[in-house]
């Protein structure tokens, strides 16, 4: 795909809104078999399995440097938000971690100004905040009378780091990895941690007593694939073209996009679309349209 062209950069960023707004359902059906750990684990592993044939061949071919910055952008845009955000699903209301998952772009922005010397610009602040805006209230609004933000506060700080090392992660690719296509970032970012998420999974946990002893395990197990195959490496590699061809910021604010693609799974189960849902998602695409057109 020509991402060169901004038709294709606005397509890209709405399938990945639509793959990740998805994924929280099927992290949903997986907690039903599968603890936290046990999911992440599985999720690195599975890609791994299916992403090492691309790159392992020039693997062993990779500068130190290089490597080293793989595996810190595999350890932070992959291991520890994965874990983050599906830890922080069992204790707090999915309307929190949701609006918190949405100050990725916030953080993106501030990190690039901060860590990396990016000059500021008020129009992809505007565009940002704008975003956040639509983004929680629709959120806050959609959950109605359900919205009850818990009082495990803790657990409300772990989606907040699982952003912030999203963020991170972005700025390291845009900035370090630039000249290494996509496919390859993919790749090597899970040969790097795959092996070890697998031998933890097989041989430190009850993965395999899970899988076998309730024949619900099956079906939540194909949803768990479908989470690793799909929404960790198909869209992972989407994500990294996406950051190497536009700007960190314009990337993260895919993040907009995750409770739009929640609400319209909402209407297809019968739930009825507002008006002002409407305008609130109207209020998310004008944010994303300033961050786009910051230039």
């Amino acid at each position: 795909m020509d991402l060169s062209k901004k038709i294709n950069q606005i397509f890209t960023l709405c399938i990945l809104g639509l793959i990740w707004g998805s994924s929280f359902i099927l992290m949903k059906r997986g907690l039903q078999s599968y603890p936290p750990l046990e999911i992440t684990l599985y999720r690195i592993f599975i890609v791994f399995l299916v992403f090492a044939p691309i790159g392992i061949k020039d693997f062993f071919k990779l500068q130190k440097k290089t490597g080293l910055i793989l595996l810190l952008s595999a350890i932070i845009g992959s291991v520890i938000p994965y874990f983050l955000f599906i830890k922080a699903q069992t204790k707090i209301d999915s309307s929190l971690n949701g609006i918190l998952n949405s100050i990725t772009p916030l953080f993106t922005l501030v990190f690039g100004v901060i860590l990396f010397k990016q000059k500021i610009n008020l129009k992809a602040l505007s565009g940002v905040l704008l975003g956040l805006i639509g983004a929680s209230g629709l959120i806050i609004i959609s959950n109605g009378n359900n919205t009850t933000f818990s009082r495990d506060y803790f657990y409300a700080i772990l989606p907040v780091i699982g952003s912030a090392c999203y963020a991170l992660n972005i700025n390291l690719i845009k900035n370090y990895l630039h000249d290494i296509p996509a496919l390859k970032i993919t790749s090597w970012s899970f040969i790097f941690i795959g092996p070890i998420a697998g031998i933890i999974l097989l041989f430190y946990t009850d993965f395999t007593t899970h899988l076998i002893n309730d024949d619900l395990n099956y079906l939540n197990f194909l949803y768990i694939n479908i989470l690793g195959i799909l929404g960790s490496g198909f869209a992972f590699w989407l994500f990294n073209l996406l950051i190497k061809e536009t700007s960190s910021v314009f990337a993260s604010s895919v993040t907009y996009l995750i409770p739009i693609v929640a609400i319209f799974w909402g209407v297809f189960d019968g739930e009825i679309f507002s008006l002002f849902q409407g305008l609130l998602c109207i209020v998310i695409f004008c944010g994303i349209y300033l961050i786009k057109s910051k230039k």
